[in-house]
């Protein structure tokens, strides 16, 4: 006789997020199961400005609620020094190139384009926003190719390759194999930010660490790395409430 095991339920779907009580109102906190990470820990998604918490591999709901109970008031100061959030509609401002330029909607056919301060933009209302980051993105990937490979002749290193994303908690990354990774927010920055991440990123071609050789080269190859720093801790929050 064939003996068949009995078939076992589906496990039931994890929960996507919990709860926390602030100030009486019912906050949605989003739930990041993570089989890599330690511990729990409650951070503030940059772009979408969500709060986050992450669940360790052994880690338990009622262990996180717990945390984030205990973290409430964390939380609460954390999402009250946000800046306020700049949406992208006909009519608004958003920062380009460290300067204000005002999004100004033409129905009808034509492309993204800018004038003066004004970033015209064509196609249906309903694509707005895409439009909008679609050309931001475009002129971000320019200037950061561009910026990346006058730093890599400096120093002699070869790219393999530049891509431009919409990244949480860092500015740009660079790979062991020559693949560099930025923010497309840094187009908003005054020029002398996105150049100074450039030379941060390229640095790393030669020096895979923060050692005082590393920023020796990136001191080699931009000026104003300080200041850059400065700007990105004083204004970096205010680039990823663009479009929040």
């Amino acid at each position: 006789m064939r003996l068949f095991a009995p078939l076992s339920r589906a496990a039931a779907p994890k929960p996507d997020h919990l709860l926390v009580a602030i100030d009486g109102e019912a906050v949605r906190v989003a739930i990041n199961w993570n089989a890599r990470a330690r511990r729990y820990t409650l951070r503030l998604r940059g772009a979408v400005r969500e709060p986050v918490v992450t669940i360790p591999a052994r880690g338990r709901l009622a262990e996180a609620q717990a945390f984030l109970d205990r973290h409430a008031g964390w939380l609460k100061t954390r999402m009250a020094a946000l800046p306020a959030a700049r949406p992208i509609a006909d009519g608004a401002t958003l920062p380009f190139r460290g300067a204000e330029v005002t999004i100004v909607h033409r129905p009808g056919r034509g492309v993204t384009r800018l004038e003066g301060d004004r970033l015209i933009v064509a196609g249906d209302a309903a694509h707005l926003k895409r439009r909008v980051l679609d050309f931001l993105r475009r002129e971000a990937r320019a200037d950061l190719v561009a910026a990346s490979e006058r730093h890599a002749a400096a120093l002699g290193v070869a790219i393999r390759s530049v891509t431009v994303k919409d990244p949480v908690s860092r500015w740009g990354s660079c790979s062991s194999s020559g693949a560099l990774s930025y923010s497309f927010r840094l187009v908003m920055a005054p020029p002398f930010v996105l150049d100074y991440l450039a030379a941060h990123e390229v640095a790393h071609l030669k020096e895979m660490n923060h050692s005082a050789r590393f920023w020796r080269l990136v001191d080699s190859l931009t000026p104003q790395v300080e200041p850059a720093r400065a700007w990105l801790a004083r204004n970096g929050a205010a680039l990823h409430a663009v479009g929040a």
